[in-house]
């Protein structure tokens, strides 16, 4: 059962519109193919109640109304009414599972917390709705009262109820606890189905699911990338992927094929980010850093193991930056169906380790750039070379440029002022090829750009025409600094002339 629509909406901050509500209870119960959806809370708002009525419609054209839940509360029937009109069939009862919550909060004994309930169930299944019940803060209800979680147990087992649905409300529960509290629970009741809801406070809810399952729990509480309150409820695209591979005796309908589309989706309208590193759907656990394990992928797959990309249609990447290495970028020209030589291959590795030093994140689509700007200064020998340069920028005064230029082996340094950073680099130029008794070309167009394609930061492209005796001819920089990008894109034009 997922309840990313309800106990998922509770996550600090996120709030669904009801179109939100209704698409994504279409592409959990369609397309994700899960069992069954939590989707509200009754009474709570005319917007919930809004979103409540247009998925329970929904529901009723596919024949899916059993599969729609809703949570309800021990208040007269109050709730149910609310139901009625909103068109649900099934509630999730909310009540007590620890002596110290029923004690402390609601100030009653068990009989009387046990007759309130059993009028609610009786009303609702004269309205034929369907009852399931929650036991709140169960987990500390078996370790501190246990006596009062059984004696609980033995009153609904009496009641014309679906399921019993177990919370470990607060995330408290180990792995033996979820098991061993588990175990003897179904053991003694052996004709009532129960579902374990997890919360993941300690980081144990996929173990706990583990565990749960173990011990012969019938049903699970999930919420799509783990969103929740606190820390957030065990998430559905890791449990998947746990009982697919680790528990092949059990068998679940989710198709591992849309948990990245509909993660990517509820990610989009909650604005809660997915971690990079999250399992199965964050952006990072698919793509290899280290040369190394890039190199192991080309040598029978050692850097592999069962959870592959393409089960979640997904691919596997691998990363450009200074760990990278040769093999990582041989992996990416393989793609993009690029071949280098090895000398070749190794002056784009340096650039790309230099970038990566500098902190810049480089793509796949910055790569044909990358490499066509070390290819392209090859195409001269190098004779002119801007060794050093200093851009200043203040308000109130005018961008100056000092830089230091080599020519056949003799330095010079010029200062100059411009209207910018580049035009005074240029107007330092035209000083320095002045006393050489040099002219320089004219600049006739200038042009920057990120690589069409690329998701990062890392490059800028600048491509610079210039007309000399009447001809035109281009150069291009590359630098994830603009100014420095027409800078290497200069230091090519004069060397070229």
């Amino acid at each position: 059962m997922d309840t990313t629509l309800r106990d998922g909406e509770q996550t600090s901050g996120v709030s669904f519109s009801a179109s939100e509500k209704l698409t994504l209870a279409i592409l959990l119960l369609d397309e994700l193919n899960v069992d069954r959806i939590e989707i509200a809370s009754a009474r709570v708002s005319e917007g919930e109640f809004d979103s409540v009525k247009q998925i329970t419609s929904w529901a009723r054209e596919k024949g899916y109304l059993d599969r729609v839940e809703v949570l309800t509360f021990v208040d007269q029937g109050k709730s149910l009414e609310w139901m009625e009109k909103a068109g649900a069939k099934v509630q999730n009862l909310l009540t007590k599972g620890s002596l110290n919550h029923l004690t402390h909060q609601l100030k009653k004994t068990p009989e009387a917390h046990f007759k309130d309930i059993a009028a609610v169930i009786e009303k609702a299944s004269n309205k034929g709705i369907t009852t399931n019940v929650y036991l709140e803060d169960w987990s500390n209800g078996m370790r501190n009262s246990p006596e009062y979680v059984f004696q609980f147990l033995d009153f609904l087992s009496t009641q014309p109820i679906k399921r019993i649905l177990l919370p470990d409300t607060l995330g408290v529960l180990t792995h033996n606890e979820a098991y061993q509290f588990l175990s003897q629970i179904i053991t003694k009741y052996p004709d009532c189905h129960f579902d374990f809801h997890g919360h993941n406070d300690y980081d144990l809810s996929v173990a706990n699911v583990m565990e749960a399952l173990k011990a012969g729990c019938h049903g699970l509480h999930l919420t799509v990338n783990g969103m929740g309150e606190r820390a957030g409820n065990a998430p559905l695209a890791s449990v998947v992927a746990v009982i697919n591979d680790f528990l092949p005796q059990i068998e679940v309908g989710v198709s591992e094929k849309a948990l990245f589309k509909v993660s990517k989706l509820v990610s989009a309208f909650t604005g809660f980010g997915i971690p990079p590193n999250k399992p199965i759907v964050g952006d990072n656990v698919f793509t290899q850093t280290a040369g190394i394990h890039a190199d192991g992928d080309n040598k029978n797959n050692l850097y592999f193991n069962d959870l592959l990309p393409e089960r979640f249609g997904r691919k596997r990447k691998y990363a450009l930056g200074k760990t990278s290495g040769k093999a990582n970028i041989q992996k990416n020209l393989q793609e993009l169906g690029l071949t280098l030589n090895e000398e070749e291959i190794k002056k784009v590795t340096e650039r790309i380790i230099d970038l990566g030093d500098k902190k810049e994140k480089v793509t796949k689509e910055d790569l044909p750039f990358i490499i066509s700007d070390v290819l392209d200064s090859e195409k001269f020998q190098q004779k002119v070379f801007v060794r050093s340069f200093v851009l200043t920028h203040s308000k109130g005064l005018k961008p100056s440029t000092t830089v230091a230029i080599e020519i056949d082996g003799e330095r010079m340094e010029q200062n100059a002022q411009g209207d910018g950073q580049f035009d005074a680099f240029m107007n330092a130029l035209r000083e320095v090829y002045k006393k050489k008794k040099r002219h320089l070309p004219d600049l006739v167009d200038y042009a920057v750009r990120i690589p069409p394609g690329s998701h990062s930061d890392a490059l800028c492209e600048t491509i610079i025409t210039w007309e000399s005796n009447g001809k035109d001819f281009t150069t291009r920089g590359l630098d994830s600094d603009q100014t420095v990008s027409a800078i290497k894109a200069t230091e090519k034009m004069l060397n070229m002339i």
